[in-house]
């Protein structure tokens, strides 16, 4: 048995990597949220409560846990707003997971994208 090919299938396991590729559109996105609403600003753009919502599927991160990921988040990238664990429920609750959720259950690699269209 090659050890070394058996330590990197286990080291792999443990990889994540994230694409904060919606980054680079969230400033627009809230832009448009924004563009002739009335009352208070939105803060948080959509594509970012997917990303969380995706992660909290994925690895099965309760919300209060979610929370403080915001939070260090936040001071990595300081536009992305901290966010509070009972606003993102009612958001994450809204969306439809099923897709995330079918990949709990998977054990090869995993890869997501999405774009500014949300697909």
């Amino acid at each position: 048995m090659d050890w070394r090919v058996v330590d990197e299938g286990l080291i792999g396991r443990g990889e994540l990597l994230l694409s904060l590729g919606f980054l680079e559109s969230y400033v627009l996105e809230l832009s448009v949220l924004n563009c002739g609403k009335v009352g208070g600003p939105y803060r948080v753009a959509c594509m970012y409560v997917v990303f969380l919502a995706a992660g909290r599927c994925l690895f099965g991160v309760p919300y209060r846990q979610l929370e403080g990921f915001t939070r260090a988040l936040h001071r990595l990238i300081p536009r992305l707003p901290p966010i509070d664990y009972s606003w993102l429920r009612r958001r994450i609750l809204r969306l439809d997971l099923r897709p995330y959720m079918s990949l709990r259950s998977y054990d090869g690699p995993v890869s997501i994208a999405a774009d500014s269209s949300g697909v």
